[in-house]
């Protein structure tokens, strides 16, 4: 059983920052293409941010310019630097890990953007 790790949600207030790690088996981080996903209450679950293997990023529209996904491969971790956040970005954020068909997901952690 492939497990992914998340910790970092938590209630910010609007313009603040948060920063989420997901750790993963390091057979499964080396190659995999590790990705956040969110899904807010009656939406569908949307892409953030992807990063490849070989460092190569993906962002959603929504936010472009204001998150930041990295990794650490000593560590078998992927980030996701959320900074100038807004209410609508009020979701369960969900790491990813893909590579072709097979895919494995994290339970989720919370993030609340409220004043």
């Amino acid at each position: 059983q492939v497990q992914l790790v998340e910790s970092g949600g938590g209630l910010v207030q609007p313009g603040g920052s948060l920063r989420l790690s997901c750790a993963a088996p390091r057979s499964i981080f080396n190659i995999y293409t590790m990705g956040w996903y969110r899904q807010a209450p009656g939406k569908q679950r949307e892409l953030v941010a992807a990063i490849t293997s070989g460092g190569r990023t993906n962002y959603g529209d929504s936010v472009k310019g204001r998150f930041t996904i990295s990794r650490d491969n000593a560590k078998n971790t992927v980030y996701l630097q959320m900074n100038s956040l807004k209410p609508e970005d009020t979701a369960a954020y969900y790491c990813n890990a893909e590579y072709g068909v097979r895919g494995y997901w994290g339970r989720g952690t919370q993030v609340t953007v409220s004043s």
